[in-house]
């Protein structure tokens, strides 16, 4: 389970080593691999990391309120009136080890690969459990656009990658998962006439049924990456030219490169 998976690895962090025992890497590192491997190639080997934007402090005190708010209705052993709603037969999990693997940064979700000797994890945003004890995976997701999105198909893959991820490791856990889990999606109403001190939101409910069938091919593929000296190819941005920061890294190398040949000569 969770803790004896995690308790195999030397090191939670840091950049690949061999020699530590199984590898630990995050649901976050599995994705930027799925979307650039030159990316995830300078992270995973060299500690390189992105270059990260702005917290989303609003975000996180959405996602916050959310898990409290399930919570009561968690405490109490009924369903949220939002699955109410939407007629999800199943109630908010109340399994004693929720808030560890809601713990993405101590502990989480976790499953050692042996094929690849990769301990992957993650952490949730909540389960909720069918009166039979299949799990469903949930996760929260805010923001404000004029018109919000409505079903699977306006999720980013990114979102479809992270609860595929989610899925596959509750189920490597023994638990039985449903292939349908759900996006608590809130997005804030910009077109109210007065702030007044509050925003409100619209919520829906986005089913997204998934398919963990990728997962171990590709952490096959970044195992083979992490043991091989050859750099990646980058991967594609979304305009499907090469991807933004693998650009940037390019131009900039080959400018400073060019100016130091030219102060040296």
């Amino acid at each position: 389970m969770t803790s004896s998976a995690l308790s195999k690895a030397k090191k939670l962090w840091g950049p690949y080593d061999p020699e530590n025992g199984p590898f630990v890497i995050s649901r976050s590192k599995i994705d930027l691999f799925a979307e650039c491997p030159r990316c995830a190639y300078l992270d995973l080997k060299f500690g390189v990391k992105r270059p990260s934007g702005p917290s989303f402090t609003l975000n996180n005190a959405v996602d916050e309120l959310l898990k409290r708010e399930f919570d009561v209705h968690r405490a109490g052993g009924r369903p949220h009136p939002l699955m109410e709603a939407y007629g999800i037969d199943a109630i908010p999990c109340a399994d004693t080890r929720l808030d560890e693997w809601r713990d993405a940064l101590k502990r989480g979700i976790a499953y050692h690969h042996a094929p690849t000797d990769l301990i992957v994890r993650g952490g949730i945003d909540d389960l909720w459990e069918t009166p039979t004890g299949e799990l469903i995976v949930v996760d929260y997701k805010a923001t404000s656009k004029r018109v919000g999105p409505a079903s699977e198909d306006d999720l980013y893959d990114s979102y479809k990658r992270q609860m595929e991820i989610y899925q596959w490791l509750f189920r490597r856990n023994g638990f039985s998962v449903s292939p349908t889990g759900y996006f608590v999606y809130v997005n804030g109403n910009s077109g109210a006439p007065a702030f007044d001190g509050k925003l409100e939101f619209d919520v829906k409910l986005i089913p997204y049924a998934g398919s963990d069938a990728w997962i171990e091919p590709l952490l096959l593929r970044l195992k083979n990456m992490l043991e091989s000296d050859a750099i990646p190819e980058p991967g594609t941005s979304f305009g499907g030219g090469p991807c933004d920061f693998c650009a940037y890294r390019e131009a900039a190398g080959k400018t400073l490169l060019r100016e130091h040949k030219k102060r040296a000569s």
